[in-house]
């Protein structure tokens, strides 16, 4: 008799540890891009790039938006990749459109005489934002089209929670 009730106790406790064992598992697995902790990191840094371009950008730092293009492509190509994070396909295929935009615009930069390349057109709508200052008009339309991808990944990887809004600077008021 003692025997059964320690072998009952021995398995309500392997059960008891194996069902909690199991709800952290699939509370931290990556459903559609969201949850797991790399994706949520690879959120905020890609969060914080996209902001960190769009500041420059708009400031007509060419130098800076260059850089921040160099930064901002690889982490673009891991997501395209789909082998670094979980994530969903349309995430990825988004991924290498934006990739594709930021590669083209780092090589208008570095030579302005060069002719652009036509790319196939974004799944997602791109949002009416304000042309890029004097140096940085050769790329306004591939820049605008790389931020309104980057925001779409963003909620792919960011799940629930929305990104934060452009920081982009008020439209010079007329006359002023």
């Amino acid at each position: 008799m003692k025997g059964k009730i320690g072998r009952i106790i021995a398995l309500v406790a392997a059960g008891s540890l194996l069902a909690v064992g199991t709800a952290g598992m699939a509370s931290a697995s990556p459903v559609g891009g969201k949850g797991s902790s790399a994706t949520e990191a690879v959120g905020a840094q890609v969060l914080q790039m996209r902001d960190d371009l769009t500041k420059v950008a708009y400031a007509g730092q060419v130098g800076m938006t260059r850089a921040d293009l160099d930064k901002l492509s690889p982490v673009l190509a891991d997501l395209a990749a789909g082998k670094r994070y979980t994530i969903q396909s349309e995430t990825q295929q988004l991924s290498s459109a934006a990739q594709l935009r930021a590669d083209e615009s780092n090589r208008l930069l570095g030579d302005p005489t060069a002719t652009a390349r036509q790319l196939p057109p974004l799944p997602i709508p791109v949002p009416t934002l304000p042309d890029l200052p004097g140096p940085l008009k050769i790329v306004s339309d591939l820049v605008k089209a790389l931020l309104a991808a980057v925001t779409g990944i963003l909620g792919g990887l960011l799940g629930a929670v929305p990104p934060l809004p452009l920081p982009v600077p008020p439209l010079p008021v007329p006359g002023k």
